[in-house]
């Protein structure tokens, strides 16, 4: 029930983005789903700001997120480091080892106590995801190709198949109460063919391309239930 509760903001969430970014109508917005399960907003008439106006939403713990791009594609995901239920902690994150590179692998053990362990791996798990859902892949295979190199969290690359991904921005942030989310952001020619689809460009030239990917990131803003119904009624 719980989980159902969190889908259903999630669903609200994506209706107020909309209408808050593109100042579209409620009942004007539609909302699809690519093959994958990538959300997509159905629009023709979208303004040259926007070529590739995308979003992507997670939940889990107490949040439920959202974030948009006008032009990378975009890929978040929020994670609670909820200590597992009858289970060692390390025994929990040693089941996922095999989605890891020998270098996370070892930055994960290494960390420290049990909980530094769990909370080292979440944060690794949470890039992945982040970049699958960006491409609109929703697949957890071939997870261990996808690499992230950082400095104490900051300064975050994505290397895929040995290769630097220059064209990505990764981060984390906190987001309190034992929370964090990830986002990826990249170049629309890496998204999956039934996603790449649903975007109005994908070739840019190099000035164009970086002026998007190093827009500055901005924080979340925290919203209530009750704040997201009153904007969908106002």
């Amino acid at each position: 029930m719980e989980d159902r509760k969190r889908a259903l903001v999630s669903r609200l969430l994506q209706y107020a983005l909309v209408h808050y970014i593109l100042k579209i109508p409620f009942d004007e917005i539609i909302i699809k789903r690519t093959l994958e399960g990538k959300p997509y907003l159905e629009c023709d008439k979208l303004a040259s700001e926007f070529p590739n106006f995308n979003f992507n939403v997670s939940h889990h713990g107490d949040f439920v997120v959202i974030a948009s791009e006008p032009l990378c594609l975009v890929g978040l995901d929020v994670v609670s480091y909820t200590t597992p239920q009858n289970e060692d902690t390390i025994e929990f994150v040693e089941n996922f080892s095999s989605y890891f590179s020998s270098l996370e692998w070892k930055n994960i053990m290494d960390a420290g106590s049990s909980f530094s362990v769990l909370v080292e791996f979440y944060r690794y798990w949470s890039l992945k995801e982040a970049y699958v859902k960006a491409i609109g892949s929703g697949m957890a295979t071939g997870l261990e190709q996808v690499e992230f190199l950082h400095i104490e969290w900051n300064d975050i690359q994505v290397k895929v198949g040995g290769e630097i991904l220059k064209e990505w921005r990764c981060w984390i942030s906190e987001l309190g109460n034992g929370h964090c989310v990830a986002v990826a952001k990249g170049h629309p020619r890496f998204a999956t063919e039934s996603y790449r689809v649903t975007l109005r460009r994908s070739e840019f030239d190099g000035n164009e391309y970086h002026a998007g990917l190093l827009l500055p990131n901005v924080s979340f803003v925290a919203k209530t239930v009750e704040q997201l119904i009153f904007m969908s009624i106002e």
